[in-house]
């Protein structure tokens, strides 16, 4: 017998960045793909790596870890690319390694400390608590640019 899908059940995606645990809900990422060398453009924000070609689709990447203000680690072969659809664009979020998905309820979420002046702090939506790792959700809407020309 089958168990009827609480609309309070959600999906994570986890994921490392600069050696701190991250994740996303599952439903706004379309893919996960290797690390693939970007083209920089000019004039964009420090923390948008370039573009990449997604099968004739030009993708503006970014590094997540300068988004969050985190330590940039050395780009290489085990880095990956989650590309992400949030307004009707898609994005690539260049993380470490993408660790595993979870299941749990938002009951199971937490809301963040108030620590608004720390600019990592104020992407994150909620914080849990898996196999006692802390991990921070973020909230995409505030860590993706909401505008297609500032992300290129």
């Amino acid at each position: 017998m089958a168990e009827q899908a609480s609309t309070n059940d959600l999906e994570l995606l986890t994921f490392r960045v600069a050696d701190q645990e991250y994740s996303l809900d599952i439903m706004s990422v379309r893919e996960i793909r290797g690390w693939t060398r970007t083209t920089p453009m000019p004039h964009a924000p420090s923390y948008m790596r370039g573009v990449i070609n997604l099968r004739g689709t030009v993708l503006p990447v970014m590094d997540l870890a300068a988004r969050l203000n985190l330590p940039s680690q050395e780009t290489g072969d085990r880095n990956v690319i989650i590309v992400v659809h949030l307004n009707g664009v898609l994005t690539g979020l260049l993380v470490d390694a993408v660790s595993d998905i979870v299941a749990m309820t938002v009951d199971d979420l937490q809301p963040p400390p108030d620590m608004a002046s720390e600019p990592s702090m104020a992407v994150v939506r909620a914080l849990t608590v898996i196999d006692d790792r802390m991990i921070r959700v973020l909230d995409l809407t505030a860590v993706v640019p909401n505008r297609a020309d500032d992300a290129a």
